[in-house]
């Protein structure tokens, strides 16, 4: 298909905030959009109102993130004030829903013009260039109502697929609360299992400026999985600012806790250090180094397993950001059975987990395939190299 400059196909309008004393939060007024993160799955979620926006989409434009992330793309489903990280399309003709999936197939070559060193943006200007794929109304509604449906049918095989990755999740959770409530064990402060807990170098002392392409390898929070050290995301820096930051070394057999994490990857998760190298800890990794009384893979099984997770996240509570410190991280309770019932209940339930880490895989593969699946037929649909004539 050939194309035309957005700016002869619709009427673009560039978001504006109003004075900060006029926007409150969401009551009966006006709802107001600043910019991309009251977006949902297809139409936002006002949070705040404006009486005077000097800016407002109508029901049914096209809204456009012209700020980080840029290109993300929502139908309005009511009117909204807008602020200045959207733009609003108003097609001449047309439905507005061709517009919508032209669009979000239009987000890498957006990105492609974005400018700003901090965060990325582009102008009204830059969405006026873009070409729209020529197409009469007809074949805009078959193009429409086409990946409509085809992506719903996606769009639902992803949520499946999301539904299972929770059930398996909580099926682990469960393994490991089970194989903790079957042991006879008392529980003791951390400190007790360990003969020493060191941080990462604080701040400027280890930064991305100080990187090499070989050398003594950083360990970072992006290493620790969930009772398993993730070998991707290497850094290293030279050997001799290693030699300046030894007290923060890390040998094979030490447990590496996160200080740091999010949902997907939860505080307080642990791995046991296999063979590196040379190789020291980054800020808010903490190097446990246990004694004779724990296992390093018992230490790291615990430390992963749910209960214990849940007591970091009520010692940390308080911060912005939950985060913990080697005080809370000695002061937390853990079991200690015999050396021997360690190495029996973390043989018992490796094979469960590898099983279960395996389907979890599985179904996040099949998710991120999905969603490559789902942009190409966007864009071919959108370019006309799909024939969706009669496909209802």
């Amino acid at each position: 298909m050939s194309g035309v400059p957005l700016r002869y196909a619709a009427r673009i309008l560039a978001g504006q905030s109003p004075d900060s004393g006029a926007v409150e939060l969401l009551d009966e007024g006006l709802p107001f959009l600043q910019g991309n993160a009251e977006f949902g799955a297809q139409h936002p979620t006002a949070r705040w109102e404006s009486a005077s926006a000097p800016k407002v989409a109508e029901a049914g434009d096209v809204l456009v993130s012209v700020r980080a992330p840029v290109g993300a793309v929502n139908l309005a489903d009511q009117r909204y004030g807008i602020g200045r990280g959207l733009c609003a399309i108003r097609p001449h003709t047309g439905p507005s829903r061709y517009f919508y999936w032209w669009l979000l197939s239009s987000a890498e070559e957006l990105n492609s013009v974005a400018t700003g060193s901090t965060f990325a943006a582009v102008s009204a200007s830059d969405l006026a260039a873009l070409l729209v794929p020529v197409a009469d109304e007809t074949q805009q509604a078959q193009i429409a109502d086409y990946l409509d449906r085809e992506t719903a049918e996606i769009d639902a095989f992803i949520a499946d697929q999301e539904e299972l990755i929770g059930l398996l999740i909580e099926r682990q959770d469960s393994t490991w609360q089970a194989a903790i409530d079957g042991m006879a064990a008392p529980e003791v402060p951390l400190r007790r299992t360990i003969d020493s807990i060191v941080d990462g170098p604080f701040g400027s002392s280890l930064t991305s400026a100080h990187y090499s392409d070989h050398g003594a390898r950083v360990v970072r929070l992006g290493n620790i999985g969930v009772n398993a050290f993730k070998e991707e995301d290497e850094a290293y820096i030279s050997m001799t600012y290693f030699a300046e930051l030894q007290s923060h070394a890390v040998e094979r057999g030490d447990v590496v806790i996160a200080g740091l994490g999010d949902e997907r990857m939860p505080l307080g998760r642990a791995a046991v250090i296999p063979e590196l190298g040379p190789a020291l800890v980054k800020a808010d990794c903490y190097r446990l180094r246990p004694n004779r009384l724990m296992t390093a893979e018992f230490l790291a099984w615990v430390l992963s397993a749910p209960q214990t997770r849940g007591r970091f996240g009520e010692l940390s509570r308080g911060s912005t950001r939950q985060r913990l410190n080697t005080s809370i991280v000695g002061d937390v309770m853990v079991p200690l059975p015999s050396i021997s019932e360690q190495q029996r209940v973390v043989l018992q339930t490796s094979e469960q987990m590898r099983e279960l880490d395996a389907a979890i895989a599985d179904a996040r593969e099949a998710i991120a395939l999905s969603k490559e699946r789902r942009a190409a037929l966007i864009s071919a649909a959108v370019t006309g190299k799909i024939d969706v004539r009669g496909t209802a």
